[in-house]
């Protein structure tokens, strides 16, 4: 979520930068069932060789497991990197939040349709803030036009200010009202652009409907029943499980690498707060994708997407459903939200028939347009070469 190269924001902008649609899938055909590994081995090599101090990977295809993992957990002490740590995953956290708000729809508890500010009354207002003009599908989809509060974060905007604000603790309130301190983008349902607001006040509907928090929610409804116990919302608990790696974000060019492994995750919260490892989230995403968490109709009310539209220079084709993406490639697409806290980045995908899933995170942050975008490329890159690659 805080840093996410998915919104755009100065040089994190790189969503894809560079990037191109690998050989379509085609060119995979015949390929052994170690192609896999050989892969994930390639990237994870690669990553480093681009200035990631750790990267550790993950393909699931049907119930066999891959996992690759390379560099180290601690530039201090050089352990080695956990084929099975715990990482923030960031914006990942939307879809979980997402997939909430869509079972209480399919329960009859509230609609797609409902208006912000008859479930939340007065909340959303001022500068041209409306709550009565934005509905819970426009939270979900990017489309509602209110401002992204992350842009106003000193945290993000330099290491003085991620190391004098990470451990402060923030209300979903006063996030929000950081936003609406500007005036909306455009007029709710005209257009798209990110921001992390949307599912803050999400996160708020979901306790307001349901009289508990979104991530109590989220452990009843989706963790508990995956038996997902790496999973969690640390909250205002600064540091993450073990086993896990240290985190390092470059916030200049050229600057040092700063240990971000410590913070508070209130500044993100439903939009991007969650730790997992890349085992629960290909679980998560398996289970999603083949039906087991949503009734078919709010599936496809999840999967109905709209352009991405201010992403499209970076990555044509790129849609947003309801806290999902659709990924183009040249074998058809794949499913996915990536996430960005300081220092960790992380990318997933899975197949349209959810037999074949791939996560991947590295533990460093770079601000250098070319080096952040080459790791960001190399990322994706393995993304399409594994999900467009035959299953075994």
């Amino acid at each position: 979520m805080l840093r996410n190269r998915w919104v755009v924001r100065g040089v994190a902008a790189t969503v894809a930068a560079g990037l191109a649609v690998t050989a379509p899938a085609a060119a995979w055909a015949g390929t052994s069932p170690g192609h896999d590994r050989d892969a994930l081995r390639d990237a994870v090599n690669d990553l480093r060789a681009l200035g990631a101090v750790g990267v550790q990977g993950q393909v699931r295809d049907g119930r066999r497991d891959t996992v690759v993992a390379g560099g180290v957990a601690d530039r201090r002490t050089g352990e080695a990197m956990p084929r099975d740590g715990h990482f923030r995953i960031g914006s990942d956290t939307k879809t979980f939040a997402a997939v909430v708000v869509l079972q209480l729809v399919g329960e009859g508890r509230l609609s797609l349709d409902d208006k912000v500010d008859r479930l939340l009354p007065g909340v959303l207002r001022g500068n041209g803030n409306a709550g009565r003009g934005v509905t819970v599908r426009q939270l979900l989809q990017h489309t509602s036009g209110i401002y992204n509060y992350t842009e106003d974060l000193p945290q993000l905007a330099s290491a003085e200010g991620f190391l004098a604000g990470r451990f402060h603790h923030y209300e979903p309130g006063e996030l929000v009202a950081i936003a609406t301190r500007h005036a909306p983008l455009f007029a709710p349902g005209t257009h798209w652009s990110y921001s992390n607001t949307n599912y803050v006040l999400a996160g708020m509907i979901i306790e307001r409907v349901t009289g508990q928090t979104w991530d109590d929610q989220v452990r009843a409804r989706i963790l508990r029943p995956l038996g997902m116990r790496a999973t969690s919302y640390p909250g205002d608990r600064p540091g993450i499980p073990r086993p896990s790696a240290r985190t390092y974000q470059q916030f200049a060019p050229g600057g040092p690498l700063v240990d971000t492994t410590a913070l508070n995750g209130s500044a993100a919260g439903p939009a991007g707060g969650m730790v997992s490892t890349t085992a629960d989230i290909a679980t998560f995403w398996q289970a999603l994708q083949r039906g087991e968490l949503l009734r078919p109709r709010e599936q496809a009310a999840m999967r109905r997407t709209v352009l991405a539209e201010t992403f499209q220079d970076e990555f044509p084709g790129l849609r947003y459903g309801l806290g999902i993406f659709h990924v183009p490639t040249a074998c058809g697409g794949y499913w996915g939200h990536p996430g960005d806290v300081p220092g960790t980045s992380m990318v997933n995908g899975i197949t349209a028939d959810g037999h074949k899933v791939a996560v991947l995170y590295r533990t460093t942050g770079l601000t250098d347009p070319q080096a952040s975008g080459g790791m960001d490329a190399r990322s994706f890159e393995l993304l399409d070469e594994v999900l467009c690659s035959p299953s075994h």
